[in-house]
């Protein structure tokens, strides 16, 4: 285990693009209980106050290492975490303290290929959601789960099918927001005119019910379809006023942290990147792909914090309401390889996920990991 050290910001973050939208209009698992309400409007000024323009992160241990695959992870009620294995196909308890691991079963009908397999969980009301590929779709389902440490995942039952599948570009994040909807991002599967067909659920963030129901007050009638115009989405987190931000994958040139708005148009494939194009909403935050390629976000202590796979760095992008209130931050540079989860754990807490062993990086001993960090 490495020793816990404080890391400051790195340099270079000159060569960063920033990009304020100005077109019109962790992932969090949820929780039981939550009072559902209306999402806020992306534009909405809220009242949170601005976080300090410059942070730190402190890594203060690794909780689990020795994984394979990991990509999705949700807290338990208890603080318990349950990680998926894209590859294995299995989800796996991890207690929140000690480390040590309860296997839960293989999820039946998953198909690992490429980017494609077990990707995001989430938890509620004693059911674990599971975003995975099949053998002709991506799709969420879920499975009943009784939280003790002994249990096994019940059969998953669907939630939601036919999702576009392919070697890349899957997608695969989902989360409760606090409307207590289930949100999904989604990939294009490459076929780029796949994100502006509206009557496709590829390259879209989608919202339904816990069923898997168009969720009320869908900008779109009887489709599950929240915004569109997405290239990769696998970031999504809720600010403290209940703004949705959204991370996606550009292509060559630049990756994304988006505001999200009912039924906005994000611009792929016509706009990577910010583009100042009537009916498109550009990002709030922009990067070169070698700095970022985003997975997993979260929010903390005022701010954004984004996993880069192929920046192989954690992005802090401080907000002041829908705005970004100083100069994105990169810290743990080439210190942990790819990042690719990181989930809010409560007040200055978060858990990181490390992506070693996906097939691109270049593991070492002990990938890959869960770290704890305390955030500033």
């Amino acid at each position: 285990m490495k020793r816990p050290v404080v890391v400051k910001a790195l340099g270079g973050v000159a060569a960063l693009v920033l990009a304020v939208g100005c077109s019109p209009g962790g992932a969090s698992s949820g929780s039981a209980g939550e009072r559902p309400r209306t999402p806020p409007s992306a534009s909405a000024s809220g009242t949170a106050a601005a976080p300090p323009a410059a942070g730190r992160v402190a890594v203060e241990g690794t909780l689990a290492e020795g994984l394979e695959s990991p990509w999705g992870l949700a807290e338990l009620p208890g603080g318990d975490l349950l990680v998926s294995s894209r590859d294995e196909r299995t989800v796996t308890r991890i207690d929140g303290r000690t480390g040590a691991e309860t296997p839960l079963g293989e999820v039946p009908g998953v198909v690992p290929a490429g980017e494609g397999g077990l990707l995001g969980l989430a938890v509620r009301d004693g059911w674990v959601y599971a975003y995975l590929t099949a053998s002709s779709d991506n799709r969420i389902v879920r499975m009943r789960y009784g939280g003790g440490a002994g249990d096994r995942l019940g059969p998953p039952e669907p939630v939601l099918t036919g999702i576009p599948k392919g070697f890349t570009h899957n997608g695969g994040r989902i989360a409760f927001g606090p409307d207590g909807m289930l949100y999904a991002g989604t990939g294009e599967t490459g076929d780029t005119g796949l994100a502006q067909d509206r009557g496709s659920l590829g390259g879209k963030i989608l919202r339904m019910t816990p069923e898997g129901k168009p969720a009320p007050g869908n900008p779109f009638p009887g489709s599950p379809v929240y915004s569109y115009g997405h290239r990769n989405v696998q970031g999504l987190a809720w600010d403290a006023d209940g703004r949705l931000w959204a991370a996606e994958f550009g292509q060559n040139t630049w990756d994304e942290l988006n505001l999200v708005g009912a039924g906005r148009n994000y611009g792929w494939p016509e706009a990577e990147g910010r583009a100042g194009k009537e009916g498109f909403t550009d990002p709030v935050a922009q990067w070169p792909t070698s700095e970022a390629s985003p997975s997993g976000i979260a929010y903390a202590r005022g701010a954004i914090w984004m996993a880069g796979l192929r920046g192989e760095r954690l992005w802090r992008i401080p907000l002041s309401g829908a705005e970004r209130s100083g100069e994105p931050e990169a810290f743990l540079e080439g210190e942990y390889g790819r990042l690719r989860t990181v989930l809010a754990a409560g007040g200055d807490r978060l858990w990181l996920v490390t992506s070693e062993t996906d097939t691109r990086g270049t593991p070492g001993p002990g990938d890959d990991r869960i770290l704890r960090l305390r955030a500033e």
